[in-house]
């Protein structure tokens, strides 16, 4: 199945309308930072405290397979839509049927020459965020449903 691309007023509207969830791949420092409102948080990569890089979540699809049955609406976000691409496609490799990359993430996509916004950001577009864990959405309580 591929994966659908969506900007991030169609993503909002997607969540309110649909009944899709948001699913924020970012790290759950970054996610405690804020986030859109309601969206889970199952992170792509994790902060290597020795090294200080960015690391692949080896639990990532277990945790999702836990959380989220492979017919569920995702909406898959991350920062800049980077990450969250790299996972709309695992997810979909995996099987699941409706999975939908935010292109912009939280903080937008700008052209790293001009800084022209090539795609706006959720938070940039007023878009309702949050700085406390959807209830049920975040990691800890996640990752409980996949060592289960």
């Amino acid at each position: 199945m591929s994966v659908k691309h969506v900007d991030v007023r169609q993503a909002h509207a997607l969540q309110s309308d649909e009944g899709y969830t948001y699913v924020d791949v970012r790290s759950t420092p970054e996610y405690d930072q804020g986030h859109p409102a309601g969206a889970h948080n199952v992170p792509l990569l994790h902060l290597d405290p020795a090294t200080r890089q960015m690391v692949p979540n080896p639990d990532f699809l277990a945790v999702m397979q836990a959380s989220h049955a492979p017919d569920a609406k995702l909406l898959i976000g991350c920062q800049m839509g980077g990450r969250s691409a790299r996972a709309a496609d695992i997810l979909a490799a995996a099987g699941y049927t409706d999975v939908s990359n935010v292109a912009g993430g939280f903080g937008g996509a700008r052209n790293r020459m001009t800084g022209e916004v090539m795609n706006e950001g959720w938070a940039d577009a007023g878009l309702p965020v949050e700085a406390s864990a959807t209830p049920g959405g975040s990691y800890a309580e996640l990752r409980q449903r996949a060592d289960k």
